[in-house]
């Protein structure tokens, strides 16, 4: 039955629809022109970075000059080329088929910060933005990660308690004064985090002030260590 479905309905390219070798992937083409981060990157933004990994943690210049409030984090694509083309449509096109390929790509990322008993959380959304889009994506990856990572996952432990302006055109500076105190914790999810490794996810970092005012929400709210995960970085060579 398997092989009469497929030649029926072959598997197709999730980004050009030409014909791929499985369901949910990439045709050999598309997946040369997606930018996935492998090799040695900073451990704690996962942007790549020159030379071999030789197992120890490395950092890029800027955290090494910014104080970071998350501890470790990875990236599975650079937010160019396709990967911004995939990024894009499932935030902005309703393409949530795209997050079962995007699990298969943060859980390789994640490898090395995935700790036991982690509670995985999504950056939140403002409610007038989440009525608009209809979800939020970076709670439908950190679904799909928990669940492929066997942990837990906590949607709405934090709260956006006000609507933020878009970041688009902004420095680094008007970044983080954008969001600064954006975000808090829900009052009746305290006793989830309190103690625990949090695994924060989001769809794309640029300057990292979102994870940031997103990181110091769990930290205020009594959560041991924060990571962060993303489908997508911005790098300075991007």
């Amino acid at each position: 039955m398997q092989s009469v479905l497929s030649t029926l309905f072959p598997a197709q390219c999730i980004n050009c629809g030409e014909p791929a070798t499985e369901d949910f992937g990439l045709c050999g083409p598309c997946w040369r022109e997606t930018p996935f981060i492998g090799g040695l990157v900073c451990d704690r933004c996962g942007t790549p970075l020159p030379g071999e990994d030789e197992g120890r943690q490395e950092y890029c210049d800027d955290c090494l000059t910014l104080a970071r409030p998350w501890d470790r984090g990875r990236a599975a694509l650079l937010y160019k080329d396709n990967g911004r083309k995939l990024v894009l449509a499932l935030k902005h096109g309703d393409r949530q088929d795209l997050v079962r390929p995007a699990t298969v790509w943060l859980m390789r990322a994640a490898g090395p910060i995935l700790k036991p008993d982690m509670l995985v959380v999504p950056v939140p959304l403002h409610w007038t933005r989440l009525f608009r889009r209809r979800y939020n994506q970076s709670a439908l990856l950190s679904r799909a990660v928990a669940k492929a990572a066997g942990l837990d996952h906590c949607p709405d432990l934090l709260i956006r308690r006000r609507k933020t302006a878009s970041q688009d055109g902004r420095n680094r500076d008007e970044r983080f004064a954008n969001v600064s105190g954006a975000m808090h914790m829900h009052r009746s999810r305290a006793g989830r985090v309190m103690g625990r490794d949090v695994l924060l996810i989001d769809d794309v970092m640029t300057s990292g002030a979102t994870l940031a005012t997103a990181a110091d929400a769990c930290l205020a709210g009594g959560a041991n260590t924060v990571s962060t995960l993303v489908l997508a970085r911005v790098a300075k060579d991007a």
